[in-house]
């Protein structure tokens, strides 16, 4: 080889591989991966992976700066949150930092504070302007949180003002005298209502708060895992984990077991009672039915006249995480007002194959949904558990998965 022809390979071995590659982030172009992250994604958008070694990820949120913050629970990290910084707004975060108590679910960014919730209590930091991670140590909003048996992780949202929204998922499957035995009946009244499966409300800005301060907001909801604020119009939104077994301790069909009871799209208001454990929404009879553990057979009404129905009735066990509604412009206006919907995927459908494992998108018209909905983004080379979901400051839309440890974020090819 000549000298010429060495001098110029040294040269080049010493550049960035990403000089020499065909850049995607060029002024204007997205910034994404050939195969979308190991996403599978409609025509017309992209995306790339910028984390995946970032252990249980779960809930994510973006402050108005575009930071990207999520709360981590799993033992890969030993801090509950991690956070990233875009730098040079080439799409991928090059600026990171880890902090707060291990076990974070759910992370919001509010009034100029980042609350953290854990199993057992809500914390804040004050975020500094031009810093990622905050300076100082965390205050603690509420403690005393319920958190044992089933549905302990808490999840968060601020309508407005200093009111502070606060999901406590049930203790058990149906309250019954046996939790999870077949033919076990329920406990009538359900005093586990009085603590747990609603909303309680607390002060958004007073720092020692215990459980014993809270205001029940809303009740009958199992587990209102997603929960989120409309934009411009102030209503809370939930998605709501249905109850279990109907199959292996009442007998009901493999088909009745696997789609029913369906997973809730619900819009809530103070007061609301969605009829848990009492009642569940039955897919086959397409409204509120009474549960076997309280005389139901599949089709009775009886006191579940009164429960609340949802917006939209998904499939049974789907497992709903988390909700964004779409602020942003980027990926195109079929996207403006509606909302994400990010299912982590059923246990509950066997002998039926288990589903979920997706993110959907459901338009809205006028504010309100129109009922359809269709899958965004799913994987085929693996299980897709999608937890978290946030819309950027550019609107880009991130999504996080626990089990696959990652955060993608999506944008329009």
């Amino acid at each position: 080889m000549p000298w010429i022809s060495r001098y110029a390979a040294a040269v080049l071995a010493l550049l960035p591989l990403a000089a020499l590659a065909p850049s995607h982030r060029e002024r204007g172009a997205p910034a994404c991966a050939p195969d979308n992250g190991g996403l599978t994604l409609p025509h017309g958008v992209c995306a790339t992976r910028i984390a995946d070694d970032v252990g249980a990820v779960r809930h994510l949120a973006v402050s108005p700066a575009g930071d990207l913050y999520a709360a981590v629970s799993g033992r890969l990290l030993s801090d509950g949150v991690v956070a990233f910084r875009d730098r040079d707004g080439d799409g991928t975060p090059d600026e990171r930092a880890t902090f707060g108590p291990s076990g974070g679910n759910d992370v919001v960014v509010h009034a100029g504070h980042l609350y953290l919730a854990l199993k057992d209590r809500v914390i804040r930091w004050r975020l500094t302007p031009g810093k990622l991670e905050p300076e100082g140590r965390p205050e603690t909003i509420v403690r005393d949180l319920p958190d044992n048996g089933n549905h302990t992780e808490k999840t968060l949202a601020f309508p407005g003002g200093d009111v502070m929204l606060v999901k406590i998922g049930s203790a058990t499957n149906s309250c019954q005298e046996s939790d999870r035995h077949a033919r076990s009946p329920g406990k009538d009244p359900c005093k586990e209502l009085e603590r747990r499966a609603g909303i309680w409300r607390f002060d958004a800005a007073r720092a020692g708060q215990t459980f014993a301060d809270g205001h029940r907001w809303a009740t009958g909801l199992r587990n209102a895992e997603a929960l989120a604020v409309q934009p411009g119009t102030g209503l809370v939104w939930a998605a709501v984990h249905g109850r279990d077994q109907l199959g292996d301790n009442w007998g009901f069909s493999d088909e009745a077991n696997a789609n029913d009871p369906a997973e809730e799209l619900v819009q809530v208001n103070e007061g609301d009672d969605f009829g848990w454990p009492y009642c569940y929404y039955s897919n086959d009879a397409k409204r509120k039915v009474l549960a076997p553990e309280y005389g139901g057979d599949g089709k009775k009404v009886g006191r579940c006249d009164k429960a609340k129905d949802p917006a939209i009735a998904f499939p049974g066990h789907w497992a709903p995480m988390s909700l964004a509604f779409y602020t942003g412009t980027q990926l195109g206006p079929a996207y403006e007002g509606g909302l994400f919907i990010a299912f982590h995927g059923s246990w509950n459908r066997a002998p039926l194959p288990q589903a979920g494992f997706r993110v959907v998108f459901a338009p809205f018209k006028d504010g309100k949904p129109t009922g359809d909905y269709d899958t965004f983004a799913s994987m085929k080379n693996e299980r897709f558990r999608p937890v978290g979901l946030a819309v950027g400051k550019d609107g880009a839309l991130y999504v996080s998965a626990d089990d696959n440890h990652a955060i993608w974020r999506i944008v329009k090819r």
